[in-house]
């Protein structure tokens, strides 16, 4: 049997959070993204978040059917995983955000329009940074970190590699 790889998209990443008020307030209010549904497993004890860019108003305020529907079908989604009881556990030590040894998964990226004027705005919402745009040998990028550590590097929607 062959697929032909020329029609497969990347669909979503999964990031692991410890509490969903702090993380859906980090990535809707902070970042901008929608909450375009959310599933409950109850025997396993999960929720899932799906979060995208862009998503036409129709969609956000259509049945759940027709949200699945299209979180599934496009690409740039962002599904969060929330594990419950790990937002009041106080033995909880977190999540492994890739960054520290042993190294694995480093980061996920966003474009803005403006670089300097995101993080200004992420910084006076208390968002913590790894790099600022101004740091380091790669000017005019910078690298915040979520309520659970991991990284987000914002670009601008111009980034270029070649310098």
């Amino acid at each position: 049997m062959s697929t032909d790889t020329a029609t497969y998209d990347f669909n979503h990443t999964m990031l692991r959070i410890r509490d969903p008020a702090k993380s859906l307030d980090f990535y809707t209010r902070l970042l901008g993204m929608s909450q375009v549904t959310r599933q409950d497993f109850e025997q396993g004890k999960f929720t899932l978040y799906f979060l995208a860019y862009n998503v036409p108003k129709e969609v956000l305020e259509a049945d759940e059917s027709v949200r699945k529907a299209y979180v599934f079908s496009r690409p740039g989604v962002l599904e969060l995983t929330h594990n419950w009881g790990t937002e009041s556990d106080d033995s909880f030590a977190g999540y492994h955000n890739g960054n520290k040894e042993p190294r694995g998964f480093g980061h996920i990226c966003i474009t803005v329009d403006n670089v300097d004027a995101a993080c200004a705005r992420l910084e006076s919402e208390g968002v913590s940074f790894v790099k600022k745009p101004d740091q380091g040998s790669m000017k005019g990028i910078a690298f915040a970190a979520d309520p659970d550590g991991y990284w987000i590097e914002i670009i601008p929607k111009t980034f270029s590699l070649a310098k």
